[in-house]
């Protein structure tokens, strides 16, 4: 892990995760729990409207905390009900908590290659619709990260588990000047139940 990160990483560690949020976040655990339990490969499918800022977190920390508590087999994706671009606040917010993130194309939808860690796999991060080719086909839990994709979009070919869990959306502050405070607000909020979720996870039977 890079240095930078691990230290955001002890002090996300530090923050308390609500009874209310560990009683939404449980599914998961149980999901990722018997998947382990199975030896089975964990594919996690976040989704939001437009897949361009909490799916996004959401798939980054997932895959990042999955790494930090040893849980091997973890795929990470996340998806929109429509494909717009990863918002830049969001690559900006996760550089400045630790991240290296290289921008691999210059395109309305840039490609972004997203690293915890010098010598593991980047995450590949850009809008895409939740059954984009990039993303699984079946055996994956969707993860509905917001309301209107949660309300809007009823079935979700392929899942295994459709698993509610809604956080607020930082896009309400764009141009204000809390914009930098709640998008890392979001960010740090998304982390630590990313922590919880995967320090719950027992590694053998």
């Amino acid at each position: 892990m890079f240095p930078n990160l691990s230290k955001t990483i002890e002090s996300i560690s530090q923050i308390s995760v609500s009874e209310e949020r560990k009683e939404v976040l449980q599914p998961l655990i149980d999901y990722v729990q018997n998947k382990v339990d199975n030896q089975e490969e964990i594919r996690l499918n976040f989704i939001c409207t437009h897949n361009s800022r909490r799916s996004h977190l959401s798939q980054i920390w997932a895959q990042t905390m999955a790494f930090q508590f040893g849980i091997q087999n973890v795929f990470c994706y996340s998806g929109g009900t429509e494909a717009t671009a990863m918002f830049p606040k969001v690559s900006e917010t996760l550089m400045n908590q630790g991240f290296e993130i290289l921008k691999l194309s210059e395109s309305q939808n840039p490609v972004y290659s997203v690293k915890f860690s010098e010598n593991q796999h980047p995450i590949i991060c850009f809008s895409k619709t939740f059954d984009d080719g990039f993303n699984p086909k079946s055996g994956f839990a969707a993860i509905m990260t917001c309301s209107s994709a949660d309300e809007g979009c009823p079935f979700i070919a392929g899942a295994e588990k459709r698993l509610p869990i809604r956080y607020s959306d930082p896009k309400e502050f764009d141009g204000t000047e809390f914009m930098n405070e709640k998008y890392e607000e979001r960010s740090l909020e998304i982390a630590s139940e990313m922590y919880f979720v995967f320090s719950q996870i027992k590694k053998y039977k």
